[in-house]
């Protein structure tokens, strides 16, 4: 793994929309829709320079050095999510949110500051798509 920024960080939190109903509906289906939400998410965040630093379920949590780079990915992760041929209907929906604060990461690799728990209040306002 990358190491995480620094300083000045954009982050970039996801969030699978209604996953549970997913499973209970679908469960054949879903670690195929995992793997691919998985594999779409970490390609748009690595090729814009962020680092996946955790990963809860079906939610992504990723810093970059720069804002650009955190909108780039989200865009394109969006854009390639609803372009994907899923085996289940209705297409899932990925809720995403972006804040830009001062940190420095932990030593495990972590985060811990005031402004992702903002972040975290962002993502759970937000709608998938």
């Amino acid at each position: 793994m990358a190491d995480p920024p620094a300083g000045r960080v954009a982050f970039l939190f996801t969030d699978l929309e209604g996953s549970t109903a997913y499973w209970e509906r679908r469960p054949e289906s879903m670690p195929a829709v995992y793997e691919r939400h998985d594999a779409i998410l970490r390609a748009a965040i690595t090729g814009q320079g962020g680092v996946v630093y955790k990963i809860i379920g079906d939610a992504f949590q990723a810093a970059f050095p720069h804002a650009e780079g955190a909108v780039r990915a989200a865009v394109a992760a969006q854009q390639h999510l609803f372009s994907e041929p899923w085996p289940i209907a209705p297409a899932p929906r990925v809720r995403m949110a972006l804040h830009v604060c001062e940190v420095t990461p932990q030593p495990d690799g972590d985060y811990r500051t005031p402004g992702l728990n903002r972040l975290g209040r962002l993502l759970s306002a937000a709608d998938g798509g």
